[in-house]
């Protein structure tokens, strides 16, 4: 199994897991320490301008503070700072809830790691979201519901499903179009397929 960076946000944080492997990477983007600590789990990095929370203080933690006139959003930092320690599969907590503007820029984060062969997984209370560029995913065996599929950034062409209720085969999705809504898995395990472009994919936790 990969190694994982779990990243945790200001945002809501709905029953994150609480047991990781010691290879594991835990960063709290600046207010998402609060986060973590509530989860009984404690960082092994806090990144951020900390204006969405205190700068922590008797952490064993290594803090890197930014300046609040920057680019990158905290999470964004977060995900930059463990792609150069070499992780490639990302989960994000607390991404999500409180403002909208916010929980779309963590889905710009999840493409964002495409483009360093790289996925991340965005957790809310029921759904995971996540992104996928020219690639295939399959869905946890634990995943059973709802999954809803749009194209993301632009046209998506040889889209193919496998083994959701509905079946798409080499089609082309478009950003105007929400053809891919409210699909459902079936008792076989899922797959999703783009051969170019992306795909924005909810899917049940």
């Amino acid at each position: 199994m990969d190694k994982l960076c779990v990243i945790f946000g200001a945002g809501d944080v709905h029953s994150p897991r609480k047991h990781f492997a010691k290879d594991d990477l835990i960063i709290a983007a600046d207010g998402g320490y609060a986060q973590a600590i509530k989860a009984g789990l404690e960082p092994n990095v806090v990144i951020g301008d900390f204006d969405s929370g205190q700068m922590p203080e008797g952490t064993a933690a290594h803090i890197v503070k930014l300046n609040r006139d920057k680019d990158d959003t905290d999470m964004l930092a977060a995900v930059k700072l463990g792609l150069r320690r070499g992780y490639r599969t990302f989960v994000l907590y607390g991404g999500t809830g409180g403002r909208p503007d916010h929980t779309f820029a963590n889905i710009s984060t999840l493409a964002y790691l495409n483009a360093y062969d790289a996925r991340g997984f965005l957790i809310d209370e029921h759904t995971v979201a996540t992104v996928i560029t020219n690639s295939t995913i399959t869905l946890p065996k634990s995943a059973h519901g709802t999954v809803s599929v749009f194209a993301y950034g632009g046209n998506a062409t040889g889209v193919t499903y496998k083994n959701l209720s509905y079946i798409l085969d080499d089609v082309e999705l478009t950003p105007d179009f929400p053809l891919g809504v409210s699909n459902a898995t079936t008792d076989k395990t899922a797959k999703i397929t783009v051969k170019s472009g992306s795909l924005l994919i909810y899917f049940p936790r």
